[in-house]
Formats: C-alpha cells, sequence, structure tokens
C-alpha cells in the first residue's frame, strides 16, 4: 500500500464550513460561470420556498371585508385650470338583484364568455395565471387570466391599480372567496358589480341604459351583447362608433356560439337570434350637459392614455381631476359660436343651414395645454365631440404641412444619386414643369404694415407662375399637389404626423393627399399649427395637470416633454408664409385688435370638400375651427355649398367669422 494522502489537520469540535462552489472549481473559460445541476435545483428549490412564503403572508393577511362598506360608491370631481369645480360626476348607477332575478341565459351567456370552468375552477386559472406571469415578465400591465372569482374580489376588495401586490392579493382573495361563498353567491357579486360602460355597473343597471327593461327581462340575444361588453364597454359600445359596432357584433355571435359549444343553446334556439339587437341611444347625465360633457370626455381619454387608467376604474368614482380648460375662455368660444349661429343661419327657411356642426380647440402653443373647445350644441344630445373627431377632412388647411415637408427636405434632382435640391417659399414650377428656385421675375410688391402683406393691387404671379407663397394664399391645388408628389407623399404625412397630427388621421398616400383628404381633429390641427409658431418645438396637447385617488397623486402622470421636430429656419419660414394666409383673410379691425403676427391656413373656394376650417396661430393662442354637415345615418357628411345665404359658394366664411369674434374677445380678457 502507498503512503496516506496527507490531509490537513482539523481540531476536534470544529466543523466543516460550507463552501459555495461558485465559480466552479475545474472548469475553464466560461464554463466556470455555469451552475451545476444541483445549484440550479437548489436555486429553484429556495425560490419556490421564498414564493410560498411570500403567498402564505399574503394569504393570511387578506380579509374578506364588508362587501357595502368597501363598494362604497365616489363621485369623480373635475376642476378648472383655476382650482374651482367644474362639475362632481357619480355616485355609481347600480342596483343589486338576486341571481333569481338574473335569467339563466344572462348567466350562461357571461360564463362562456368569461369563464367557461367557472362553476369547477377552485376560484383561479393555472393556464390563466401562467399567461398573466408571462405577461408581466414581457413588460406588459399586470393583469389577464382573470377568472370570475378573481375578478369579482378586485371589482368589490380591491383598487383598480396594476401591480404585483394588488394581483397576489386578488388571487388570495379570490381562493378564500372559493371556501366561504358558494359559486351561486360569488356569481350574483359578480353580476351585480361588474362594469358595462354607459357609467352602469351590474346587469340591473346596463339592462336599463342598453334596452330600457329589468334584466329579468332579457332574451337570449340581448343577454349576450350585455355578455359582449364584459370585455371593455369602451371598445364594444355599439353606439360609439361604427367600428365598436363591427367589434360588438362578432363578439355577440361569439358568445351566442360558445354556449352552443359548450351545450349552454342548442343549435336550434341559437338559430332563433341572427338579427343583432340594437341597444338604445346612449344618454349623458344632465349635470354633463353643455360644454361640460365634452370637456370631461377628452379629459377622461387623456387620463386612460397616460395613466393606464380604464373606464371602469375611472366610473368608480374618487377620483380629483384638475384639467387645463380656462373657464372663462370655453364660455367665451361658447358664445361665439352661439351668436355665430344665430346671426348666420337660418335652418327653418334654408335646407342648407340645417345640421350645420362647428367644432373647435384652443390650445396654448408654448406647452400644448388645451384651454377650450367646443364639442357640439350640446354633450346631452348630440354625443360625438366635434373638437376631437376624426372624420372631416382638412383641405387646404393641410397645405403648410406640406410646404414644410418642401423646406425641410427639398426635392429630388435629375440624377438618381444627386443630393435634393433646395427649396424656398419663393420657389416657383416653371413654363416646363420644373420646380425653380432662383429668383422670380416678378415678385410681389410688400408693403410696410403687416407682416408680409400684398399691397393693393401690386399682387402679380412671376410671369403666370405662383410661388409657393404666393399658391398657399390663393389655394393653388395643381401647384402643391405636384409639389407633394416631388417632396415624397410619405415625407410629406411622416412630417405631419412629426408636427402633432395622428397617423390614423392620415387619408391614403395618393396624389389628392397633399390637398387636404385627410382628417385631424380641430384639437391636432391646432396643436401642429402651434409646432410652426414655436420655431419647429413640439409639444402633446394635454388637458389635465393632476389626479389624486382618494388623497394619493398618480405619479405616472407627467406632462408631455417638448421636442424638436422641425429645423428652426424652416418653421419661421412656413409662419411667414402663414401670416401672409391670415393677412388675406382676417379684416384690419381683426389684425388691429390682435396687434400680434398670426399665422393661418384655411379652406377656401378651391376645395371641393364638404368642410370649411380656419386655424391661426398667435404668440398666445393656437385655435382650430371647422364646420360640417352632418345628418346620422345620411352616410357622410353633407355639402357646405351655400350654407349661410344663397350668396356663399360654401361656409369658409363661417370658421373665420368664429375665430377672429373668439380670438378677439380671449386677447380682451373677460
Amino acid at each position: 500500500m502507498g503512503p496516506k494522502a496527507w490531509r490537513p489537520h482539523r481540531p476536534s469540535g470544529t466543523s466543516r464550513r460550507l463552501r459555495i462552489d461558485y465559480p466552479r472549481r475545474g472548469r475553464r473559460g466560461l464554463f466556470r460561470f455555469l451552475p451545476s445541476w444541483r445549484q440550479l435545483l437548489g436555486i429553484s428549490l429556495i425560490c419556490c420556498a421564498a414564493l410560498a412564503a411570500l403567498v402564505g403572508y399574503v394569504y393570511s393577511t387578506v380579509h374578506i371585508a364588508d362587501v357595502n362598506a368597501t363598494a362604497r360608491a365616489e363621485a369623480n370631481v373635475y376642476y378648472w385650470a383655476d382650482g374651482t369645480q367644474m362639475v362632481s360626476v357619480g355616485a355609481i348607477n347600480r342596483q343589486n338583484v338576486p341571481l333569481s332575478d338574473i335569467p339563466p341565459a344572462l348567466q350562461n351567456a357571461v360564463i362562456s364568455a368569461e369563464n367557461a370552468d367557472f362553476y369547477s375552477d377552485p376560484g383561479f386559472s393555472v393556464g390563466g395565471l401562467g399567461r398573466a406571469v408571462v405577461n408581466m415578465a414581457r413588460g406588459g400591465e399586470i393583469q389577464g387570466g382573470s377568472t370570475i372569482t378573481q375578478q369579482y374580489a378586485k371589482n368589490t376588495y380591491l383598487t383598480p391599480e396594476q401591480t404585483v401586490d394588488r394581483k397576489l392579493r386578488e388571487l388570495c382573495l379570490a381562493v378564500k372567496l372559493s371556501r366561504s361563498l358558494s359559486k351561486q353567491e360569488i356569481l350574483q357579486g359578480y353580476l351585480n358589480t361588474s362594469w358595462f360602460g354607459r357609467n352602469a355597473y351590474g346587469v340591473q343597471a346596463a339592462a336599463m341604459a342598453y334596452y330600457g327593461m329589468d334584466a329579468r327581462e332579457l332574451d337570449p340575444g340581448r343577454s349576450a351583447l350585455l355578455a359582449a361588453l364584459l370585455k371593455g364597454a369602451e371598445q364594444y359600445d355599439p353606439s360609439l362608433s361604427e367600428a365598436n359596432h363591427r367589434r360588438a357584433e362578432a363578439r355577440w355571435r361569439y358568445v351566442l356560439d360558445r354556449q352552443v359549444e359548450l351545450g349552454h343553446m342548442s343549435p336550434e334556439e341559437r338559430a332563433k337570434y341572427t338579427v343583432f339587437p340594437e341597444p338604445r341611444q346612449l344618454s349623458v347625465s344632465t349635470g354633463l350637459s353643455g360644454q361640460t360633457g365634452y370637456l370631461v370626455d377628452v379629459a377622461n381619454k387623456y387620463i386612460e392614455k397616460r395613466t393606464g387608467l380604464t373606464a371602469e376604474d375611472l366610473g368608480r368614482g374618487g377620483y380629483k381631476i384638475r384639467t387645463t380648460f380656462d373657464r372663462t375662455k370655453v364660455e367665451q368660444l361658447r358664445q361665439t359660436v352661439d351668436k355665430v349661429t344665430a346671426q348666420t343661419l337660418d335652418p327653418e327657411r334654408r335646407i342648407a343651414d340645417r345640421d350645420v356642426q362647428f367644432g373647435a380647440a384652443s390650445i396654448r402653443p408654448d406647452d400644448g395645454a388645451v384651454l377650450a373647445l367646443y364639442g357640439g350644441s350640446d354633450a346631452t344630445e348630440h354625443f360625438t365631440n366635434n373638437a376631437d373627431t376624426a372624420g372631416v377632412p382638412v383641405g387646404s388647411a393641410f397645405k403648410p404641412f406640406v410646404l414644410a415637408a418642401a423646406l425641410q427636405y427639398g426635392v429630388p434632382s435629375a440624377g438618381t444619386l444627386a443630393p435634393r435640391l433646395p427649396v424656398t417659399a419663393d420657389s416657383f414650377y416653371d413654363g416646363t414643369g420644373v420646380l425653380t428656385t432662383g429668383t422670380p421675375w416678378l415678385l410681389p410688391e410688400r408693403s410696410d404694415t403687416g407682416a408680409g402683406r400684398f399691397a393693393a393691387g401690386a399682387m402679380s404671379f412671376s410671369a403666370g407662375f405662383p410661388t409657393l407663397r404666393e399658391a398657399l394664399v390663393t389655394g393653388g391645388d395643381s401647384v402643391y399637389g405636384r409639389l407633394g408628389e416631388d417632396i415624397g407623399l410619405k415625407k410629406v404625412r411622416d412630417l405631419a404626423v412629426s408636427t402633432g397630427l395622428l397617423p390614423q388621421s392620415m387619408a391614403p398616400l395618393e396624389r389628392p393627399f397633399s390637398v387636404g383628404t385627410s382628417t385631424p381633429s380641430a384639437i391636432r390641427m391646432a396643436d401642429a399649427y402651434a409646432t410652426f409658431a414655436e420655431d419647429g418645438r413640439r409639444t402633446d396637447p394635454y388637458s389635465v395637470t393632476e389626479v389624486t385617488y382618494r388623497g394619493t397623486r398618480l405619479e405616472r402622470l407627467e406632462r408631455p416633454p417638448r421636442r424638436q421636430v422641425l429645423d428652426t429656419e424652416v418653421a419661421r419660414e412656413v409662419s411667414r408664409a402663414m401670416g401672409d394666409v391670415a393677412v388675406d383673410s382676417l379684416a384690419p379691425d381683426t389684425l388691429r385688435a390682435l396687434a400680434t403676427p398670426i399665422a393661418a391656413g384655411r379652406t377656401g373656394d378651391a376645395d371641393r370638400l364638404p368642410a370649411a376650417w380656419f386655424i391661426g396661430c398667435t404668440e398666445e393662442l393656437s385655435t382650430a375651427v371647422t364646420v360640417f354637415r352632418d345628418k346620422p345615418g345620411e352616410g357622410g357628411l353633407l355639402p357646405v355649398t351655400g350654407v349661410g345665404g344663397s350668396g356663399a359658394e360654401r361656409g369658409d366664411f363661417l370658421p373665420l367669422r368664429v375665430w377672429a369674434s373668439y380670438m378677439t374677445a380671449a386677447r380682451s380678457g373677460p
């Protein structure tokens, strides 16, 4: 036998020290940092133990509280920019009914749509929980995969915040509820607390809001629509938009088919329901009458976009919302529209004066705050917000974006590899159809008064070829149609979007695109024009400065950042050209009253679109006004030809008159 291997002497009574072999000995390179299977197993066991301990702790600390206390209704309170109260909206519209008053058809429809194995699950779904975990790992919202029991727990006992802690408490509460309540009691609670849109919580309030009947009177067809609304009323209330109607009808058919698939309805019964059960028209609380409902609508949309809160969350109440709306300016804008309407329109005698709609928005240029808007005659009667709708073509008011794109990018030169040729506002298309950047033969003579104002009788085109500046003033569809194609319609669209217009409001990239076939809202047009006045710096429009929930301020709400989107000289050159439009449009008295440089865009006689626009921006306000005719059920906008009298070819003077009167009043103060 060979000699024994020498081992270090360990004094008696001492214990072996625990040493973790990491990085691993006997391995080289990156393999030293690759854990062994024992180490991976140990880490997994430790994580599982930690998770189990966390779940156990949360489970032990979560208690089923008094339902009536935790579901207590609170109103949302909206404030003007100066801190005074605008309106209090609430409390929750809910009437609890026993499960015996909820028809089995509605119960089955909800279970089929939301939680097919409701009667057999332990209060949570393992598959749904896995999907929620994956969603969290991907950086998505902390939601998804909830059973009816979990949704009931969230609706009744928890706050609307989207956090891991809230989701874990929801899971633990669902388990406790499943052990302490019967499935019938849980289903009854869920159906009485769920959000169905139209400020309706619970099936009884929903049945009245959508069909004007008690829940117990609902047939399987109407029940299927209410079940479809649980997926998100703001996306599935068919009265809100055509897109909503399509989604609602598809979801309605799915809910009915799903009941057949699960055995809750026979194919013969399903065959009876082939016609979509149209709900009644949306009604609005009288507290939201006048312009208030439109203001609340814009504020809510901004909150939902910026904070992640849903319409359901806001509908539960408890929020205090400070807006950017200026009470005085909102009233001045309303009074102006009412005055112009009364003085100009006579719907009793002139057919062309019927169904005329106004929309307007006023924004502070330096930061994008929405100060005032006009959404329609009354939010409780006219439900579409005309200041925030995206269905009215903007016409020649779009041309400043084409000019800006030309100045920013230039136009292609003859050679494919040659740099793009620069463009100025005084460039023009010569007799050969080439955009020339040289000096025109006869520049229009300028007067000494007014920024860029043409002297009377001195405006003559360059041997019949208008410059881009001149074509902006006179209409120039052919010039700007050709210019857009030379620049590249995609570049024009991208520049317009960069200044503030929404991509979804952009029309198809066809030749008419450059002369205004897109349909941005008045809010977005006012904001985009402010980009020119602010030397190419742009801020997204915002309407809320602070939101608190039961005394706690939401940290996620921040003002949109300001950023440079256009070269400074480009923005200034476009503003100078738009100054010529303002001088050509506005009366001398208005120019003197405003006493400030004005950049403007408008539609004109050359436009063949069923809408009239005027947008103008000063250092203090950027305001967009649109006029169009819209009659529900007619399938599109009506012509505005002849609006305001037989001598009016188009209603183009109406937005100009509203803009001038409002801006003069706003500058003068209350």
